[in-house]
C-alpha cells in the first residue's frame, strides 16, 4: 500500500501515521493449539528537514546565481521495500501550469538542456532551479530529470532520491540525510527582477510506487481528475467563465477500498475541499488556464456495521468504512449536530442477502417484482420505464431499485460526459418500501419505521412536521449550521416549514452540497423517466406523512423542506438514501 507525506521547506516535521498490518504466527504444545498469534507491527515513515521557506534570487537576463538555499533532508523509515523521496518546484501557490518552476539536474551555470523558450508578460516560467545533492548521503541519489525546453514547463514530482530495500529498520535507526542545494537560471527571454521559487517534497513507501501528480486543466474549463492509479470513471470538461458561479459536477469515479470525500483544489489535498456538487465561484483565470480539482479519497478505517468510533471523531472530522454486505466503502464525517452521516448516497443493490446481522432491523422475506415472488433481496429495475408508477397497494408494497446511479460513465473521450448522464457519486434510487427494508407498508399508521436498508448500527434519518423538530434529523443537522457556518433559523413556518426563495433557500442549499455535508442532485424516478437529475435532490426519512407518502429531504436553489417535505415524496417514487450512524 502506498502512503505518501508532504513537505515543503515551509515546514518543519511532517510523520506519517502507523500503517498496522498483521503477520500470521503458528504454535502448537501437547495441550493447546494456537491457530493463529496476531503480531502487530508498525510501519511508519518520517521525514524532516530545515531550509528556506522560498528560495529567492534578484537575477538579470540569462544570469545564473549559485548557492541560493540549502535544504537538509532525513529521513527514517523501517519499510523493508524502501521509499523514494520526490520534488516538485513551483512559484506562488501553484505546482503545474505556466508558473511551474523547473527542476534541472546541473549545478554548473551552463545546462544545455534548457532551451530559449517564449516568455509572456509577467509569466515566470522560463527560469530553473539547479538542484545539488551533495555525495555523503548514505542512499542511492537519482536525479533523474532530462525535461528538453522550457516549452512543457514539468508539473510533475522528479525523483530526487530513493533506497530500494533494507531501509533504516528497527526503531534505534538514525536516518539519512539528504542535502539539496539551489541554484537559479534565469533564460534570455526573462526580464530582470527577483525570482522566487518553492521546492515540495513527497516521502513515498515502498520505493516502487510513484506519488500524486498534478495535472494540467485545459482553459475554459473545470477537470475532475481521479487522482488515484487505482481508480476507475471518467469526468468531462465542465465549462467556465472567469468569476462566474458554477455547479460543481458530483464524482464519477471509483476506488475500491476507499471512500469518496469530495474535490480538492490540490493533488495532495493541501488545498480547499469542495462538496461533490457544491456551487462555487471560478477563478478569475479560468478562461486561460482552467481549474483542476481531484478527488478526495479516505482509505477505509474498518467495517461498517455496528461501528463505534463515532464519539472519537472530531465535529467536521473524516473516516471512511466498509459495508461488508457487498463490499461498498463510504465516506463518513461528523457533522454539526454532533452525528456522523454517511457522505456518499447509499449503493446498496439486489446482491447481497440482508439479514439482522447486517442490516437495520430488516422485515423479511420482501416482497419483489409486483408482488410475484418474496425473498431477502432487493428487486432490481435498470429500466425507469420498467418502475411501479402507481398508487395501488400492490405497486407500493413490493421492492423497487434503480442502479443508474452507480453505472460508471467510462467513456475514454469523455465528450459525452454530462451531469444528468450515469454518474456514480448519486447512488442508487429506492422506493420508500425498499428504503425501509419492508417496514414502510401501505396504509400503516403514521410514525416512524423501525427498520431500513441502512448496515446494523445505522438508520435512515426521521423527519416530521414542525411539532417534531426537536426528532427530525434533517432538519437538527441543517439548523445547527451544517458546519459551513451557516445557522439558518428564519424560514416559511407553515404545517410543512421550508426555506423558500433564492435569498433564505439558496445558502441553505449550498451548505447542503458542500464539504463536508456532502449531499447531492440525484433528482428522483417518477413516472417513466429520472426526473430532475443534477438540478434537484430527493432524500427520503423513515417518517411516514400518509398511507401514500412520507416526508423527506427535498432541495433545490430555491427551496429546501429539511426532511419536511410532501413534495413528491409518494411511496412509490424512487428517492437516494443517507444513513446515519446509532439506532
Amino acid at each position: 500500500m502506498k502512503k505518501t507525506i508532504i513537505f515543503s521547506s515551509v515546514v518543519g516535521t511532517l510523520t506519517l501515521a502507523a500503517l498496522l498490518f498483521m503477520t500470521p504466527v503458528s504454535a502448537t504444545d501437547n495441550t493447546d493449539v494456537v491457530d493463529e498469534i496476531n503480531i502487530t507491527v508498525p510501519i511508519s515513515c518520517t521525514m524532516s528537514g530545515t531550509g528556506m521557506t522560498s528560495h529567492t534570487a534578484n537575477m538579470s537576463n540569462g544570469s545564473y546565481t549559485p548557492n541560493i538555499g540549502t535544504t537538509t533532508l532525513k529521513v527514517f523509515c523501517n519499510d523493508t521495500e524502501g521509499f523514494a523521496i520526490f520534488a516538485a518546484g513551483y512559484t506562488g501557490d501553484e505546482i503545474g501550469g505556466t508558473n511551474s518552476t523547473k527542476l534541472v539536474n546541473s549545478a554548473s551555470a551552463v545546462d544545455n538542456t534548457i532551451s530559449t523558450g517564449t516568455a509572456t508578460s509577467g509569466n515566470t516560467s522560463n527560469w530553473a532551479m539547479k538542484l545539488a545533492t551533495n555525495s555523503s548521503a548514505t542512499y542511492a541519489v537519482t536525479l533523474d530529470n532530462g525535461f528538453g525546453s522550457y516549452s512543457s514547463v514539468p508539473s510533475v514530482y522528479t525523483k530526487v532520491a530513493h533506497r530500494n530495500s533494507g531501509t533504516d529498520i528497527g526503531t534505534t535507526a538514525t536516518g539519512a540525510e539528504l542535502t539539496t542545494t539551489y541554484a537559479a537560471f534565469v533564460n534570455q527571454t526573462q526580464p530582470a527582477g527577483t525570482y522566487v521559487g518553492k521546492v515540495i517534497y513527497t516521502l513515498v513507501h515502498p520505493a516502487s510506487e510513484e506519488p500524486l501528480q498534478p495535472q494540467p486543466a485545459t482553459a475554459g474549463c473545470i477537470n475532475y481528475f481521479a487522482n488515484a492509479s487505482s481508480a476507475i470513471g471518467e469526468m468531462g470538461c465542465q465549462s467556465a467563465s472567469n468569476n462566474a458561479s458554477v455547479n460543481l459536477w458530483a464524482g464519477n469515479f471509483k476506488r475500491d477500498g476507499y471512500g469518496f470525500a469530495g474535490w480538492n483544489d490540490k493533488f495532495d489535498y493541501s488545498g480547499t475541499n469542495y462538496g461533490p456538487n457544491q456551487t462555487i465561484t471560478a477563478p478569475s483565470d479560468v478562461s486561460t488556464k482552467g481549474l483542476s480539482l481531484y478527488a478526495v479519497w479516505i482509505p477505509s478505517a474498518g467495517t461498517i456495521q455496528n461501528w463505534d468510533g463515532c464519539s472519537s471523531l472530531a465535529q467536521g472530522a473524516t473516516t471512511a468504512l466498509t459495508d461488508e454486505r457487498d463490499g461498498n466503502t463510504y465516506a463518513i464525517a461528523k457533522l454539526a449536530d454532533n452525528k456522523c452521516w454517511m457522505i456518499e448516497n447509499l449503493r446498496l443493490d439486489n446482491t447481497p442477502e440482508l439479514s439482522s446481522a447486517n442490516t437495520h432491523n430488516p422485515s423479511l422475506p420482501l416482497t419483489n417484482v409486483y408482488g410475484s415472488t418474496t425473498s431477502n433481496h432487493l428487486s432490481p429495475t435498470t429500466d425507469p420505464t420498467t418502475w411501479c408508477r402507481d398508487g395501488s397497494a400492490n405497486c407500493i408494497n413490493q421492492s423497487m431499485l434503480a442502479t443508474n446511479n452507480t453505472t460508471l460513465f467510462v467513456d475514454n473521450t469523455a465528450s459525452n460526459y454530462s451531469p444528468s448522464s450515469d454518474v456514480y457519486g448519486y447512488g442508487n434510487y429506492y422506493n420508500w418500501y425498499s428504503a425501509t427494508a419492508g417496514h414502510g407498508i401501505y396504509h400503516k399508521p403514521s410514525g416512524s419505521v423501525t427498520g431500513d436498508i441502512c448496515p446494523v448500527g445505522w438508520h435512515l434519518p426521521r423527519g416530521g412536521t414542525k411539532s417534531q423538530e426537536s426528532t427530525n434529523e434533517f432538519w437538527q443537522m441543517i439548523v445547527t449550521g451544517l458546519n459551513n457556518d451557516i445557522g439558518p433559523t428564519n424560514y416559511n413556518s407553515n404545517a410543512y416549514p421550508n426555506y423558500n426563495g433564492y435569498t433564505e433557500a439558496g445558502p441553505v442549499s449550498n451548505a447542503l452540497r458542500s464539504y463536508p455535508n456532502n449531499f447531492v442532485y440525484a433528482g428522483t424516478v417518477t413516472g417513466q423517466s429520472i426526473y430532475q437529475r443534477a438540478f434537484r435532490g430527493y432524500y427520503w426519512s423513515s417518517s411516514e406523512y400518509g398511507w401514500s407518502s412520507s416526508y423527506g429531504l427535498y432541495f433545490r436553489t430555491s427551496e429546501v423542506f429539511p426532511g419536511t417535505s410532501n413534495n413528491n415524496p409518494y411511496k412509490y417514487y424512487g428517492h437516494v438514501v443517507r444513513c446515519i450512524a446509532g439506532v
